[in-house]
C-alpha cells in the first residue's frame, strides 16, 4: 500500500478506530513532527483531543537513523543492549547522546506546547500514532511514557510498521492498529508518494486547532 501523504495514512487508518470515536476518555497523541500529521487526521476524524508525547530515538555512530533504543520525555532510557553489544558503542558515546536527546525533548516540548500544560493521561485510553514504525524504539518509549503517566490502555497506531517490530509491540501495548506490515522494510518514506520533512511550526498549529474539540 502506497500513501499520498501523512494525512491520507491517518484518514485510511480511523476505521481500524473508529469504536473510539467521540469518547470522553480517549486521547490521541503523536510523535513528532511527521507523525503529529497524521494523529491530527485521526483525532479530527474521530473528534478526539490531540496531545504529543515526545521520545527521542538514540542513533548509532556514524548511522543515526539506526535506532539503538530511546529516551522518553521524562528522562527514561530504552536501550537494545544487543545491539549496542554488537556494534561495540561506547559508554561516552550512548551517555553524550542521550543527554542530547534529553535536551531535545524539552525544547520540542516547550517549543510545541509553549505555557500549555499537557492533557491528563490518569485513567484513560491513549492512542499514539506515528506515521509509519521501523526498528520500534520511539514508540517502545512512548508506550512506556504513556504507562508512566498513568494511562489506562494504551494503543499504538500506525499505517505500516515492520513485522519484527509489530511482534515485539504487541507484547507492549495493549493493542497495535495497522494498515500494513510488508516482509519488505527499509525505510518509512518508501511507502509514501509525499514524504517531506514536517517543520515545528505545523505541528504547534496542528495542536493548537485539535487540542481540544
Amino acid at each position: 500500500m502506497l500513501f499520498r501523504d501523512r494525512v491520507d495514512a491517518g484518514e485510511q487508518l480511523v476505521p481500524r478506530l473508529k469504536q473510539y470515536a467521540n469518547q470522553a476518555e480517549v486521547i490521541v497523541l503523536g510523535l513528532p513532527r511527521g507523525g503529529v500529521v497524521t494523529a491530527a487526521a485521526v483525532a479530527m476524524a474521530l473528534k478526539l483531543p490531540l496531545d504529543i508525547i515526545v521520545p527521542r530515538k538514540i542513533g548509532a555512530p556514524m548511522n543515526e537513523e539506526l535506532a539503538l533504543g530511546a529516551v522518553a520525555e521524562e528522562g527514561a532510557v530504552m536501550l537494545d543492549e544487543r545491539l549496542t553489544s554488537l556494534l561495540g558503542v561506547s559508554r561516552e558515546y550512548l551517555d553524550a547522546t542521550v543527554e542530547k536527546e534529553r535536551v531535545e525533548a524539552a525544547r520540542r516540548l516547550h517549543k510545541y506546547r509553549g505555557n500549555r500544560p499537557p492533557l491528563n493521561l490518569n485513567g484513560k485510553t491513549a492512542i499514539i500514532v506515528d506515521d509509519g514504525v521501523a526498528t520500534g524504539a520511539t514508540m517502545r518509549a512512548a508506550i512506556a511514557s504513556a504507562k508512566a503517566k498513568g494511562a489506562r490502555r494504551v494503543i499504538a497506531a500506525t499505517p505500516v510498521i515492520a513485522p519484527d517490530t509489530l511482534v515485539q509491540l504487541q507484547r507492549e501495548a495493549d493493542e497495535v492498529v495497522y494498515l500494513e506490515a510488508p516482509s519488505y522494510f527499509s525505510a518509512v518514506g518508501q511507502f509514501y508518494e509525499k514524504f517531506e520533512q514536517t517543520e515545528d511550526e505545523q505541528v504547534v498549529a496542528l495542536l493548537h486547532k485539535i487540542k481540544k474539540i
